[in-house]
């Protein structure tokens, strides 16, 4: 999830000012190794929760709202947690939160053992509290990236980190695929052992977060000693940065985007499995699910070059439009032509969120802050808009509720739309 993500759901905070380093000529190079693989696997625990919905679905026969609980709860746990998180770190610095965030994200995979044995809603609390660590552990862990090398190199650095989360969503739901659906044939596996299949993989799972978090805490890294990268509390001057139209839509766009990158994720592998579209098992259709995140990994690096030389705006709107005709033919068409369409999403997907993002916080100076505390608090979107596409699929169907996703991205085109002049000037100076 671009969302990101997960790291491609939160920006990166404003480069962190350190204290002292050592000298230049110094190799960050394991640290930067250990964050690189913290990045990949917050994008990997988040992109499998696409492959855990329809598991879970079919196991405990649940409707497409109750099966939304799962990311209800998982992004729920990003607006609840952010602040307390904040707090936190301020109270015992970024490193020991790291690794405070990657305990409680590896109790988190722990509680699916017993979740197996006891039912949907333990599932749902394990979900919470995996999601809670990665909070946690995010707000601590990125400003860490800007500060290992010379400042001039951050933004490579940053995209590097932000690529090897966007590996972790894209191989996901094949592994989840293969080590989860795959495991028992559900046609003659009892619902015991199909929730089984969960425990294994997230146990192990479990196991590479505390050595993980053992990695962080012998390693060295610089010391961070302010708080700048924190999250501002939303109450802290927020009637003012609000009175910035472009901040107040870019949330409304935050919010929008997520929840549609997410809800089109969560419903894949169920919408691959209608007979009108392609009819696929749940193991089959979880690597086409991977097809789907590994668009947007591609998609960044063209955005990127791309919008060297056109404004955000104008991609923005270009991406947005693509969004609108793709998942309308994905809701209006059949076969192979909807499968794909859906699928290609992903790719248009890519540049969305971090263009969303630098736009509203746009010239806000000192207010810049407060503005990106306010977008992060947004990103609540991906556990909302899956919840209403849900009772949608309920009531009329499940390719028809894509019109949801569709509605959000037409806001997203007027966001664009408007502010597509913004930077223009930037990018003549260049």
């Amino acid at each position: 999830m671009d969302h990101s993500t997960p790291a491609r759901l939160r920006q990166p905070p404003a480069p962190a000012r350190a204290a002292p380093q050592p000298s230049l000529n110094q190799s960050h190079t394991v640290p930067l190794i250990v964050i690189t693989i913290l990045f990949f696997m917050w994008g990997l625990l988040t992109s499998l929760n696409d492959v855990l919905i329809p598991h879970l679905k079919g196991i405990y026969t649940l409707n497409y709202v109750q099966a939304m609980l799962v990311q209800f709860c998982f992004f729920g746990a990003y607006f609840i947690v952010s602040l307390p998180a904040g707090m936190l770190i301020r109270r015992i610095g970024y490193k020991r939160g790291a690794v405070t965030g990657l305990v409680v994200a590896a109790a988190g995979c722990a509680l699916f053992y017993p979740a197996a044995n006891s039912g949907y809603g333990l599932f749902l609390f394990a979900f919470f509290v995996l999601a809670s660590g990665i909070t946690v552990l995010q707000v601590a862990a990125n400003p860490f990236v800007t500060v290992l090398g010379q400042p001039a190199q951050a933004s490579s650095r940053l995209t590097l980190t932000q690529a090897f989360n966007s590996l972790g969503t894209t191989i996901a739901p094949a592994l989840g695929g293969m080590l989860i659906l795959a495991q028992v044939p559900g046609a003659v596996a009892s619902r015991a052992n199909e929730a089984a299949a969960v425990q294994g993989p997230y146990l192990a799972l479990a196991g590479a977060l505390l050595l993980l978090a053992g990695l962080f805490a012998v390693v060295r890294l610089p010391s961070i000693t302010h708080d700048d990268g924190l999250p501002e509390l939303p109450g802290q001057a927020r009637t003012s940065v609000l009175k910035q139209r472009h901040l107040l839509l870019g949330a409304i766009g935050i919010f929008l985007y997520v929840g549609a990158e997410v809800s089109i994720g969560s419903f894949l592998i169920n919408f691959l499995g209608e007979d009108r579209i392609a009819g696929l098992s749940h193991a089959a259709a979880a690597n086409y699910v991977s097809w789907y995140w590994g668009g947007a990994m591609v998609g960044r690096f063209v955005g990127f070059a791309v919008m060297r030389h056109v404004s955000p705006g104008k991609a923005l709107a270009f991406n947005a439009t693509a969004t609108i005709v793709l998942v309308l033919l994905a809701v209006f068409g059949q076969g192979m032509l909807a499968m794909w369409a859906l699928i290609a999403v992903g790719l248009f997907n890519s540049i969305m969120f971090p263009t969303i993002f630098s736009m509203a916080l746009h010239k806000l100076g000192a207010q810049t802050g407060q503005g990106s505390g306010i977008l992060c608090m947004a990103i609540v979107g991906g556990a909302i808009v899956p919840f209403v596409q849900g009772f949608l699929a309920d009531a009329i169907g499940l390719q028809l509720s894509f019109l949801v996703p569709a509605a959000c991205y037409l806001f997203i085109l007027y966001f664009g739309v408007r502010y597509a002049g913004m930077y223009i000037d930037e990018i003549k100076a260049v």
